[in-house]
């Protein structure tokens, strides 16, 4: 081989000084090696995020940033409380992400049955939740798909998810593993049967499920509904505050005020199943901070600090306990008790199934300036959820020493000045446990950085 003269000396160089060249070889090979590893295989894509994995590139024409849409997950109806059903749906859906699936848009269950699974009145997710919003607000997280997206060309694979304490949470792991591989995610539907969603184990990330709750839009229907009882509840409040001069306000012609008057919602679990439950559970795991009576209640309530008097305060509570009125009576000076029926929305609750009423006290409760719940329900837990990740979006990840809107308490647990305990979700929790079945150790404190992961 000939070499010109600008080529000599640097073989020459190259013989003179062997580490040098070895140097510089071993630039080269890195370099190399370094775009090999970022160009696009023909074969696969790596992904470099927690809990990710490979992906045949022969899904990439039918994937959304990731999630397929020629493979699918089915599971059973959910059934159970809308939390316990957000809950349920959660967990589907992270199983579906898990395998790189979109998740069939499951039914849910208008009515409230918990053993007569025959019985229950089975409602479309789309009835409840906005379908679209939900996939444009989880857009390459998570998607959901319609049964008219299927093209049928395998029968579908039936995966038993199992049960007991045989079942660990390893043996679940490894089983979802296993669905990855060839001969099962050949099958376009992985329909598993047997256990309710809520009931499976879980392998998920607290901030995973706030990512999804987060995309549960309410449709506009229910949604309206909803602004119309919360609308009620601030025009009572404004009218009650100008009879003492407190805070004056001009009604609109419309009957509206100009600027939002605060309202407390308190979610009082005082129904006679839920107290013989919460009693059995103290006993069972030796905690007394689950129970609370009504007047324990309406205690703490009122010596929660910093609130400007009069104010109302929504009582979020079962429909049975409507004719009870001695739940509004007892409640301190400046505290103005409403229920459903008092508030005169009754109208609006029941011409709705169960479900949709509960959805509708749930955003009534979540939008309230103060939150008063108990920290072994999901209902309040869920709620306390949605309203920590709205103040770390405003830049507050504590809630410690200061006087905030959007403040959630648990009044089942005693906190400072005889008044419920300050409340917010920790969002570093490797696991929904606490919430889906409740927790005494609550922090005025979240970890906000963990969402930013």
């Amino acid at each position: 081989m000939d070499f010109t003269s600008s080529q000599f000396p640097k073989l020459i160089m190259c013989h003179m000084k062997p580490v040098i060249c070895r140097c510089f070889v071993l630039v080269i090979f890195i370099l190399v090696f370094r775009t090999i590893l970022l160009s696009p295989f023909p074969g696969v894509h790596l992904f470099q995020q927690r809990g990710s994995f490979w992906i045949p590139a022969s899904t990439a024409s039918n994937s959304q940033l990731g999630v397929r849409r020629d493979k699918f997950v089915e599971v059973p109806q959910i059934i159970w409380g809308l939390n316990n059903q957000k809950i349920a749906f959660a967990r589907a859906i992270l199983t579906a992400r898990f395998l790189n699936r979109t998740l069939l848009m499951p039914s849910l269950s208008a009515s409230l049955f918990y053993k007569e699974i025959d019985l229950l009145e089975p409602i479309s997710f789309d009835k409840l939740f906005h379908f679209e919003k939900f996939n444009s607000l989880c857009h390459g997280f998570v998607r959901l798909g319609r049964y008219s997206d299927l093209s049928n060309q395998t029968k579908p694979f039936e995966l038993q998810k199992g049960s007991g304490r045989k079942w660990t949470i390893e043996r679940d792991l490894n089983q979802l593993k296993q669905c990855r591989d060839d001969s099962i995610d050949k099958f376009e539907v992985i329909r598993i049967v047997g256990k309710h969603p809520f009931l499976w184990r879980d392998h998920w990330a607290v901030k995973d499920y706030a990512k999804i709750f987060e995309c549960l839009v309410l449709v506009d229907e229910i949604e309206n509904e909803a602004m119309k009882v919360i609308s009620r509840i601030r025009e009572i409040g404004a009218k009650e505050r100008s009879k003492v001069d407190i805070a004056k306000k001009e009604f609109n012609s419309d009957g509206s005020v100009d600027q939002p008057v605060p309202y407390i919602a308190v979610h009082m679990r005082i129904e006679k199943d839920w107290m013989i439950h919460c009693k059995k559970l103290e006993q069972k795991s030796n905690i007394s901070q689950i129970c609370s009576s009504k007047e324990e209640i309406m205690e703490r309530v009122a010596h929660i600090t910093g609130l400007h008097k009069p104010i109302v305060v929504y009582l979020a509570v079962a429909d049975s306990l409507l004719e009870d009125g001695s739940m509004l009576s007892g409640w301190k000076d400046g505290l103005l008790p409403y229920e459903k029926k008092r508030l005169g929305v009754w109208n609006i609750y029941e011409k709705y199934p169960y479900l949709i009423r509960s959805a509708i006290d749930y955003e009534v409760c979540s939008r309230a300036d103060v939150f008063v719940g108990n920290s072994f329900s999901t209902f309040s837990s869920l709620i306390v959820l949605s309203r920590t990740q709205k103040l770390i979006s405003m830049g507050i990840p504590g809630a410690c020493g200061i006087d905030i809107r959007l403040a959630s308490y648990a009044y089942n647990i005693l906190g400072e000045s005889r008044g419920p305990k300050i409340w917010m979700t920790d969002m570093s929790a490797s696991s929904l446990q606490s919430i889906s079945y409740g927790t005494n150790n609550v922090s005025c404190y979240s970890n906000w950085k963990a969402m930013m992961l």
